[in-house]
C-alpha cells in the first residue's frame, strides 16, 4: 500500500538569511543542513536532497496583507484559494463561510471513503473534551474538520497505547501542563512510532504548532529544546520512512517562526518538502499552498 504522511507544521515561512532573527541561521537545524547541504533563505529557497525536496510555497494567494491560519489551513488541506474567495486573510479559525467546505473537502475527509483511509494521529487531552461538551465549537481547521464528520479524536489512552502523540511530540508539555503523568518519549522515538502509523494508512496528518507559538513569543522558556525536539523528530522521519512505499510532504499555512524580529506572520514563502515515492511529481506541481491537495490527490494513488 501507498502511504502519505503530511506533517503539518504552523507558522513557519523561508526567510532571510539573518545570524539575529532567522532562528535557522542563529540556531542552525541538522536537518536541513545534513540532508540538504544548507539551510534554506530568500536567496536560496530551492534545496535537493536525495529523492527529497525543499522549497517555497506561496502562502499571499494573490491577497494583500498577512496571511492567516484561518484561511491558510483551508486553502491548504481543502486545495482551494479560500482568501481569494473571500477577499481577505482570516484567522485563527476558519471563517463561517468555509464550515461546509472545511468539512466537505478536508483531506481527511476524501481519504475517510477509502479502505485503511485515513489517521490524524494527534492525541487530545481532556480539557479539550470538557471543551467540546460545554457546546463550544470555536477549532482550527482540522479539529473542525473531525468534529462536523464525527470522525473519532484521538485521547490519552491512545497516547499510552502508542497510537498517538501529543501536539509538541514527546509529552512533556501534557505533564508540564495538564497535570498528567506520562513518560517523556524522546523525539526519535515519537518519529518512528508515527511512521508505524502511517504505514497502517494511506494517509495520515500530524499538526505540530509550537514554532507559530514560539514566533508569536507566546512561549519564551526552553527555545532552543522546542527547536531541537523538532530537529531530531524530522531528520529521523526523513532518514528512516520506507521511500519504496511512501511520500512525505511536509508543509506550513503561512511564515512567522523564520523572522523574530516581529512578533506577527510574514509574507513569505511557506517552507514545504516533499520526499519519498512522489517527491518529485509534489515538487513540480505544487506551487501555492491551495495546490497541496490536488497534487496529493493526482499523483499519490
Amino acid at each position: 500500500m501507498n502511504s502519505v504522511l503530511m506533517i503539518f507544521i504552523d507558522g513557519v515561512g523561508i526567510g532571510k538569511k539573518d545570524y539575529k532573527f532567522n532562528p535557522f541561521f542563529k540556531n542552525g537545524f541538522n536537518t536541513f543542513t545534513s540532508l540538504f547541504g544548507s539551510l534554506p533563505s530568500l536567496d536560496n529557497k530551492l534545496l535537493v536532497g536525495d529523492s527529497k525536496y525543499l522549497f517555497g510555497t506561496d502562502a499571499n494567494l494573490g491577497v494583500k496583507g498577512l496571511p492567516q491560519s484561518g484561511t491558510g489551513q483551508a486553502s491548504l488541506f481543502c486545495g482551494v484559494n479560500v482568501p481569494g474567495s473571500a477577499g481577505r486573510h482570516f484567522g485563527p479559525f476558519p471563517l463561517t463561510s468555509t464550515v461546509q467546505l472545511v468539512k466537505d473537502k478536508h483531506l481527511l475527509t476524501h481519504y475517510s471513503k477509502k479502505n485503511n483511509g485515513q489517521c490524524f494521529a494527534n492525541a487530545y487531552p481532556k480539557v479539550f473534551f470538557n471543551y467540546l461538551n460545554s457546546g463550544k465549537t470555536r477549532l482550527g481547521v482540522t479539529a473542525k474538520c473531525c468534529w462536523l464528520n464525527k470522525f473519532r479524536f484521538n485521547k490519552v489512552s491512545d497516547l499510552r497505547q502508542g497510537n498517538a502523540l501529543t501536539a509538541e511530540i514527546t509529552n512533556d508539555r501534557w505533564n508540564q501542563n495538564l497535570n498528567y503523568n506520562l513518560p517523556l518519549i524522546k523525539p526519535q522515538t515519537a518519529a518512528r512510532r508515527l511512521l508505524r502509523i502511517a504505514a497502517q494508512h494511506k494517509f495520515t496528518l500530524y499538526e505540530y504548532y509550537m514554532l507559530d507559538h514560539l514566533g508569536h513569543l507566546r512561549i519564551k522558556e526552553n527555545f532552543n529544546q522546542i527547536l531541537n525536539t523538532l530537529d531530531l523528530f524530522l531528520f529521523t522521519i526523513l532518514t528512516e520512512f520506507d521511500k519504496r512505499k511512501t511520500t512525505i510532504i511536509i508543509c506550513s499555512d503561512h511564515g512567522n517562526f523564520e523572522d523574530l524580529s516581529i512578533k506577527m506572520h510574514t509574507r513569505n514563502p511557506a517552507l514545504t518538502i516533499t520526499a519519498g515515492k512522489f517527491a518529485e511529481d509534489l515538487f513540480n506541481s505544487v506551487k501555492s499552498i491551495a495546490d497541496i491537495k490536488p497534487s496529493i490527490i493526482k499523483f499519490c494513488r
